[in-house]
């Protein structure tokens, strides 16, 4: 199974990280974690993301906040699918990492959850990887139900109550 590259552009990124790690081991799915900025390290990152791929990636998550150019920086540098987590700072409540990891410019496309949306990035790789792998794709179906029957339990619990 390919490998999912995780860069986040600070350690202050790593509880949106967490989570997303959470899903991916609930999967099954190795990682890689890394601490790259777009500004400060642009070469690691730029390296990283030119070799993902013959290093056994298959898509990457990038989380970063206020400029948030990680994504796309990563992106500009490989044709994996690259998954943009914009994270929440005390500048602008994240609107400012939203806004500059979704506004990529044609040809160089970046996936973008919502601020601070580790969990969701995390199943859209799985969901990417999981295209060519049954197995995944059977996890993940099972996630679902799961969830499903969660809300329908909650749901036959409330209307007991009132």
């Amino acid at each position: 199974m390919k490998k999912v590259g995780i860069v986040m552009g600070s350690d202050s990124d790593l509880p949106v990280i967490q989570k997303a790690v959470d899903q991916l081991k609930d999967l099954e799915i190795p990682y890689e974690v890394h601490i790259y900025s777009a500004h400060r390290t642009p070469e690691a990152a730029r390296d990283f993301a030119l070799h993902a791929r013959e290093n056994g990636f298959g898509a990457i998550l990038a989380a970063a906040g206020m400029a948030a150019h990680l994504a796309g920086a990563l992106a500009a540098n490989t044709t994996l699918p690259v998954i943009g987590i914009p994270c929440k700072s005390n500048t602008l409540d994240g609107i400012d990492a939203l806004l500059s990891t979704v506004q990529m410019p044609s040809g160089i496309p970046v996936a973008t959850v919502a601020i601070n949306g580790g969990v969701n990035a995390a199943l859209l790789c799985a969901e990417i990887l999981a295209v060519t792998d049954a197995e995944l794709a059977r996890k993940l179906d099972e996630k679902r139900r799961t969830a499903s029957e969660a809300v329908l339990k909650k749901d036959a619990e409330i209307a007991s109550k009132l």
